[in-house]
């Protein structure tokens, strides 16, 4: 049967814990008064495009090849798909299951997740089991002369609990602030995302490109031991000097030595293309995809200025980075006030580890603790002082990601439009050049023109014919640079492989 003293020490504990609980619903309740200030989302620019001209991309030449804009209008699906080639598709699907970067930015992101969620912890009563076992011996003067002290070995067990009174609202802002790294992490992610999409499309179009420069390359060169040949039949028979065999000879070496350059730049694109699959340099590569074989874009959806900086990656990462400067402002000016720290106990505690587990031996405490700043030489306040500084750094750091992000929309329009000009004139000046090449090779065959000529036809049409090619390839390159600069597939319409 249980004694007065015991059932007295019961009810006694059974109060302290209820005051306890009491007092912790009141802490909670006081942790919506946080300090600092409040992060507001920034506003979207008032810009109503992108350009001080309206620009109006359009390719002459061949009506199924004009490409026009579509301001307002969303890309519909991922972006890669608009080219309509399932070679592409095949290689960014590899890329995002194989690359290495973005393997790191997702584990980054995970990281960043766990460490919110391990801060949001603090916000809730530390909760614990200690066991301690040990012997110990006072002072003569301990006891105060009531008794002689003397050497003893005790055991205790039981649980511990302690809470952090956030009057000030700091562990709110520290939890608010680990979020928000966490959001920077994912808008990073989603920037290695669109990179490496980017440029697994970008690199096979260098591949295509480069190839088709070849190919051309390959089959003026082809004319040109042609031409050889019929100038050395010429000179044999006595019809034209040697001066014409050398000239020959001499278009012949100059067009070969444009070839080793355009070898190295492919095989940097494959190397380089190798690297975003996740492959080292020696393993084979898919098939490379013609030019012919990937459907340029015809409309181009352009997304809407002030749309522009909730889709950027870079930007809402600089959002978030801000958003994170705020927090720590928060955090900074609530340790200027006091801090209170509760804990309890309530253990089980002998002299005897026969008794330890005796109902007659529970034993606790309750504790409270205030600390508040007086004086640090200042310490506390200029790290306040510090936090908003790095809090005005961010909102510039955001605003110039902005006004950034604007000059690239502008430089690719501006970029495309310029394309189809450029496009225009180099398919005149192709057209021209191989008119012009057939007229003076029928001309020099019935002995009215001389190789000199030819061979300047041939020049023309060789620099033409190159210019026709890249101006073909740049259009694609500026599209896809222009899809990413406007933050690529809007991620309310297609879910990222990434996403969880």
């Amino acid at each position: 049967m249980r004694s007065a003293t015991t059932r007295s020490a019961d009810r006694t504990l059974s109060r302290t814990r209820a005051r306890a609980a009491i007092l912790a619903t009141c802490a909670l309740a006081l942790t919506a008064c946080t300090a600092g200030p409040d992060f507001v989302r920034p506003q979207a620019p008032a810009a109503a495009r992108y350009t001080a001209e309206q620009l109006q991309v359009e390719s002459g030449g061949q009506s199924d090849s004009l490409q026009h804009i579509a301001p307002g209008r969303e890309i519909e699906g991922n972006w890669w798909t608009l080219f309509r080639s399932a070679a592409i598709d095949s290689i960014v699907k590899e890329a995002l299951e194989h690359n290495r970067n973005l393997a790191a930015a997702t584990a980054t992101l995970a990281q960043a997740q766990e460490l919110a969620a391990a801060q949001a912890g603090s916000r809730f009563p530390q909760i614990g089991v200690t066991a301690a076992a040990g012997r110990q011996k006072y002072g003569e003067e301990f006891l105060g002369g009531l008794a002689p002290p003397f050497t003893f070995t005790y055991y205790s067990i039981g649980p511990t609990v302690s809470y952090t009174l956030d009057l000030s609202g700091g562990v709110a802002r520290s939890v608010e602030g680990k979020y928000a790294e966490a959001e920077v992490a994912r808008r990073r992610m989603d920037a290695a995302y669109l990179t490496i999409t980017g440029e697994a499309v970008l690199q096979t179009l260098a591949i295509a490109s480069t190839q088709a420069q070849i190919s051309t390359l390959e089959t003026l060169i082809g004319q040109d031991r042609d031409n050889l040949k019929l100038v050395q039949t010429a000179f044999d028979n006595g019809s034209v000097a040697r001066l014409d065999v050398l000239a020959a000879q001499s278009q012949l070496i100059e067009d070969m030595t444009l070839l080793p350059p355009l070898r190295q730049d492919l095989a940097k694109a494959h190397h380089a293309l190798s690297v975003l699959l996740g492959r080292v340099a020696a393993d084979r590569l898919p098939p490379d995809v013609a030019l012919d074989e990937i459907t340029l874009p015809l409309e181009l959806p352009v997304t809407l200025p002030s749309e522009l900086v909730h889709r950027r990656p870079d930007i809402l990462a600089a959002e978030a980075q801000l958003h994170v400067a705020t927090s720590a402002v928060g955090v900074a000016a609530s340790n200027l006030y006091p801090q209170i720290q509760l804990s309890a106990t309530a253990a089980l505690e002998s002299l005897q580890p026969e008794h330890l587990f005796d109902r007659a031996n529970a034993a606790w405490s309750l504790l409270s603790g205030v600390t508040q700043p007086i004086f640090d030489g200042g310490t506390l306040r200029a790290e306040k002082r510090a936090t908003v500084d790095a809090m005005r750094a961010s909102a510039a750091n955001y605003e110039q990601t902005v006004l950034e992000a604007f000059a690239q929309v502008a430089d690719m329009l501006e970029s495309l439009d310029h394309d189809a000009e450029e496009l225009d004139a180099q398919t005149q000046a192709e057209q021209g050049a191989a008119g012009r090449l057939a007229l003076v090779r029928t001309s020099y065959a019935e002995g009215n023109s001389g190789v000199i000529q030819v061979l300047d036809a041939e020049r023309t049409y060789q620099r033409a014919r190159t210019g026709y090619v890249r101006a073909v390839a740049q259009r694609y390159l500026d599209t896809v640079q222009l899809f990413l600069a406007l933050g690529g597939t809007n991620p309310n319409q297609a879910a990222a492989p990434h996403a969880g």
